[in-house]
């Protein structure tokens, strides 16, 4: 028997940040992954070599005096951390039908460089981008309120998200800007939370915009190099974080949890129980709905899930700069009808069509110097789809039949078509290309429907209304992208209030401000800004692949 303060199921970083804050108030703790990996979407993995991370495609509020970097610095971890920033003139690029528009670093550079595109909507612009900046700070300042007096003048306090929280994204910018292309290019971010603007939360967009007002930044390691710097943090205050430990139960004895058990039918015990797994998972695959009330079961029964994706994993071995490709993300869409590129996408059979309306496109070898031979260059494509609407597969675990090869032998053939777009020539110099599908999140990750962001973030589903931290099971807790928040920072913020609740105190007393804790920044574009040390593992890459071929 194994007994402990703390169990932890799953790692990702909603998890991790509650062992790290848990263990560093003296309990005994354990983070049990059911992945041969820690992180769930925050995991890197290789193939044939080559780097690839999923759920992590940039990260922002990292420089110095940001909330994500004050949140890694306050969880001990910030020395363990390398971001390169993407870059800053075109973090983010729109190609849409035609048109290219980047959206650069900084509010005044965004301003500036739309209403030079848009110059009859310089009014709109200014106005629009600063509600967007207004609404997601009331936003962020409405859990500090406390006492009688704040609370009585919170319509005072956040006059601009009481306003506009109501409406969906669509008519709130519909009020606001006039150009359908500028529209677009404000709405791209629609796919860093999965929903189109006819259905998307405004306030909840308005706090994905703010969260890269200042530019995009990517870890050095991928995603995986986030979840290393919290798998020390987590061993380095005594935790443990154990891969390979599929929790088939979670013990409930009169609406008390007291421990776990393992899919090999091992059971380990614990004061307190928190799950990263998604609510659905966690309550009706581990509870069970015998010990659930009827109002969470109906809750489980209404609730909707995020987008599910489609991720080529692709290398090619060419020059890809020589077609504009840098470290800025590209969004790709068919023409400026967004809501029109969702509905397709989630109603209709992906394997049909020459190309995709929509998708993402990233190059982890340029945003991530380090990890760059000197030949090859990776890239993770994504899009959107709706988990209803795939194939019939066999079960989770054995889904690998012909039709599922055939299946994804059409989507890569379909991915490559739009690369071939972008970067001509592209597949005459693949090395591989492997698809990420639906099942494989399923599998993997362990999300319901293969889910990417948690629950579906429309308004019914987040504030007031996602999922508590705290269970109505006694000594259970959730965390994760269902409730706090989605995304990386998101999700750890939502581990730290977890163990705050455990704990009984504040969120802010656990996040501890040390001078001695720093995140290394470097630009991903510009060597002179990059230590000898990142050049001597760059040149180490690139002389291990000339052995290699040399051999």
């Amino acid at each position: 028997m194994e007994n402990f303060d703390a169990i932890i199921i799953g790692s990702g970083v909603g998890g991790l940040a509650t062992a790290i804050c848990l263990a560093r108030a003296g309990q005994k703790v354990v983070v049990l992954e059911q992945h041969y990996v820690p992180g769930g979407w925050s995991h890197s993995f290789t193939l044939n070599g080559h780097r690839f991370s999923p759920g992590v495609h940039y990260v922002g509020l990292i420089d110095e005096g940001d909330s994500t970097n004050d949140l890694y610095r306050g969880l001990g971890i910030a020395n363990d951390m390398v971001f390169f920033r993407m870059n800053p003139k075109a973090y983010e690029h729109c190609l849409i039908g035609d048109e290219t528009i980047d959206i650069p670093a900084g509010i005044d550079n965004l301003k500036k460089a739309l209403t030079l595109r848009f110059p009859k909507e310089e009014k709109n612009i200014n106005q629009y981008v600063t509600l967007v900046q207004n609404v997601s700070l009331e936003l962020q300042l409405m859990p500090k309120l406390k006492g009688w007096w704040q609370k009585i003048t919170v319509p005072f306090r956040t006059k601009n998200f009481g306003k506009y929280a109501l409406f969906p994204l669509k008519k709130v910018i519909g009020w606001h800007i006039k150009e359908e292309l500028l529209k677009t290019v404000l709405n791209i971010q629609c796919g860093d939370h999965g929903l189109a603007p006819n259905r998307a939360c405004f306030p909840v967009h308005c706090s994905v915009m703010s969260h890269y007002f200042n530019g995009g930044f990517y870890p050095m390691g991928g995603g995986g190099g986030i979840v290393k710097a919290m798998t020390n943090g987590v061993k380095r205050n005594g935790g443990e974080v154990r891969v390979k430990q599929s929790v088939e139960k979670i013990l409930i004895e009169n609406n008390k949890a007291f421990g776990v058990q393992l899919k090999d039918g091992q059971q380990l015990f614990s004061k307190t129980i928190i799950s990263n797994a998604d609510p659905s998972i966690t309550y009706l695959k581990m509870v069970g709905k015998d010990h659930l009330s009827k109002k969470l079961i109906k809750k489980l029964e209404k609730t909707k899930y995020s987008v599910t994706s489609l991720i080529l994993f692709l290398t090619l071995d060419m020059d890809v700069t020589q077609h504009g490709i840098d470290s800025g993300n590209l969004w790709m869409l068919k023409d400026e009808n967004m809501d029109a590129h969702f509905e397709d996408l989630m109603t209709n059979d992906v394997t049909q069509g020459e190309e995709f309306p929509a998708f993402f496109l990233s190059c982890t070898t340029i945003k991530d110097p380090v990890s760059f031979n000197g030949k090859h260059h990776n890239f993770e494509i994504v899009t959107y789809i709706n988990y209803d609407n795939l194939p019939h597969f066999e079960g989770k675990n054995d889904y690998h039949s012909e039709v599922y090869k055939e299946f994804k032998e059409k989507v890569i053939a379909k991915f490559l078509n739009n690369v071939e777009k972008i970067i001509p020539g592209a597949k005459n110099h693949v090395i591989q290309a492997e698809l990420g599908t639906p099942k494989t999140n399923e599998f993997y990750i362990n999300s319901t429907k293969g889910n990417v962001y948690g629950t579906e973030k429309t308004l019914n589903q987040v504030g007031p209304f996602s999922y508590k931290n705290k269970s109505e099971i006694e000594n259970l807790y959730l965390c994760g992208a269902s409730t706090l928040s989605h995304g990386v920072g998101g999700a750890t913020h939502s581990g730290v209030v977890a163990a705050s609740q455990i704990l009984n105190c504040e969120k802010d007393d656990l996040l501890v401000d040390d001078p001695n804790q720093k995140i290394r920044i470097y630009d991903a574009e510009d060597q002179s800004t990059w230590p000898d040390w990142v050049h001597v593992k760059r040149s180490d890459k690139v002389r291990k692949l000339k052995d290699l071929v040399a051999k």
